[in-house]
């Protein structure tokens, strides 16, 4: 598990293909990597990766060929900079919100406008996701944990402060980028146990309108 908050901004250092898959190897320069061990978790991109080889300069990671055709890591060239985040321990700090770094899908950048110090992006995801991003909810783009400020459809608007554009990879986006996205799990288990209730009960008044109402899930 992590948080969202980025601890670093780290390089594709070299990559190896494989037939399908990949290996690849990055500089993680500013991560503290003295107690990570081989097959600790890394997210890279929002990624849930499995390190190998790690030592003070960085780690590498096997790739598999669902991993590359399911996130933006697939598109990774050698010096590309990539959003770095330990996994979670019992005594890390929450400041985020819980994210798993399963990708859920790939977002495109519609729009990028400044907004006095900040930037406004507009993002498009895919349409399966909509439901599950809600105004001033959570949601983690390229591994950053972030607020939304408005939905439209199926695409959604994200207000990036200062500090974030200049301690991750967000500044850098452009339209037409492609970024990972992952939904706030407690919209998808929510979704689950009101299918399960709505079974079990069929005159529940919990429904998918209740909770988008108040604010919990988009129609």
């Amino acid at each position: 598990m992590f948080t969202g908050i980025i601890q670093a901004v780290g390089r594709v250092a070299d990559i190896h293909r494989h037939g399908g898959d990949a290996t690849l190897r990055f500089e993680a320069n500013g991560l503290d990597l003295q107690q990570v061990q081989p097959g600790d978790s890394i997210a890279v991109n929002g990624v849930c990766l499995t390190a190998i080889d790690p030592d003070q300069s960085g780690f590498s990671a096997d790739l598999s060929a669902e991993t590359l055709g399911r996130s933006t890591l697939g598109n990774l060239a050698v010096n590309d900079r990539v959003n770095l985040e330990l996994a979670l321990t019992p005594s890390s700090r929450l400041g985020g919100h819980l994210v798993s770094g399963h990708v859920d899908g790939i977002g495109t950048v519609l729009e990028r406008r400044p907004e006095a110090r900040s930037v406004r992006f507009r993002i498009e995801a895919p349409a399966s996701l909509a439901r599950y991003i809600a105004e001033k909810g959570s949601i983690c783009v390229d591994g950053v944990s972030l607020t939304v400020n408005a939905v439209q459809g199926a695409a959604f608007e994200l207000n990036i402060v200062p500090h974030t554009l200049q301690a991750t990879t967000l500044a850098a986006l452009q339209v037409g980028h492609t970024v990972n996205l992952e939904v706030d799990q407690i919209a998808r288990y929510l979704e689950r146990l009101l299918q399960g209730e709505a079974a079990a009960r069929p005159g529940t008044t919990i429904t998918h309108a209740f909770l988008a109402e108040h604010g919990y899930l988009k129609n």
